[in-house]
């Protein structure tokens, strides 16, 4: 952060403005419905329902049982549902994805788990 020279306010972005984009649902939660949102959900603990967002985050301790429409989407924990992934789907090697997943990209680390029925869009003709 620093000061405008002429104005005297300060410019730049502020560590309140860093977290404006980012939720958690920590560890211990359940969320039984819907979870809309922009930015960077990371899911540490369990969603049963849908997600809707920009950047989700299943970390190695999550658990999603859901519908899911997303921008991108990281699988470190446990996934069953149906994925749609406009961009990329990554599943790391703590993680296991089972169900429908239909995405753009994706990348399967080595000991990662995908079992479910996979369709891959291109934008190629």
């Amino acid at each position: 952060i620093r000061r405008c020279h002429e104005t005297g306010k300060r410019e730049g972005a502020t560590v309140k403005d860093a977290h404006k984009k980012l939720s958690i649902i920590d560890e211990g939660f359940t969320v039984d419905g819907e979870v809309v949102g922009k930015g960077r959900l990371v899911i540490k603990g369990t969603v049963n329902g849908a997600v809707t967002g920009d950047n989700v985050v299943i970390a190695e301790e999550g658990a999603v049982h859901a519908n899911a429409h997303v921008n991108e989407m990281t699988i470190g924990g446990f996934f069953d549902g149906k994925i749609e992934v406009t961009g990329t789907l990554v599943i790391l090697a703590t993680g296991t994805c089972l169900g429908e997943v239909q995405c753009k990209d994706l990348v399967v680390e080595a000991g990662g788990i995908l079992n479910a029925a996979v369709a891959c869009k291109t934008s190629k003709p």
